[in-house]
């Protein structure tokens, strides 16, 4: 089931006694589906596993096409339960399956940015893989 969603680029320069009401019309602009935050979180496990202990969609909380739980224990050992939304990744829990409705974590944009927040190992990790990476290119490309 995926939802159709349509934008519309409104003008925010306007005086306080304008109206701030968008307009739908021809300026609308269909940018597709609706992202289903399981996939995405599916996505994001397989582009960070390798630098992480371990990492999973959990499967113990309701996911849906707005949201999605990630649990990650990190190469220190710590356990955090993630939050994925249209807004980004944050942590609202510091253990697997934990949702504490009491924190408000900074969100994310990227899961990068918020490992590199977490944990160390996984920065050095990340950075050894890039080195890998690039020496394998140089050998490549002589």
């Amino acid at each position: 089931m995926a939802l159709n969603v349509e934008y519309c680029v409104m003008e925010v320069d306007c005086q306080p006694e304008e109206s701030i009401v968008p307009s739908f019309d021809d300026d609308c602009v269909v940018l597709g589906d609706v992202k289903d935050m399981r996939l995405e979180a599916e996505a994001v496990v397989n582009d960070v596993l390798f630098a992480v202990t371990q990492m999973y969609v959990s499967q113990n909380l309701a996911s849906a096409l707005d949201v999605a739980y990630i649990n990650v224990e990190t190469r220190e050992g710590n356990r955090y339960c993630l939050e994925l939304t249209e807004a980004g990744l944050r942590v609202v829990g510091y253990a697997f399956d934990q949702v504490n409705e009491d924190l408000s974590n900074q969100y994310h944009e990227t899961v990068y940015s918020l490992l590199d927040t977490l944990s160390p190992g996984y920065r050095e990790a990340f950075g050894n893989a890039l080195l890998q990476r690039l020496e394998s290119l140089k050998q490549n490309g002589r």
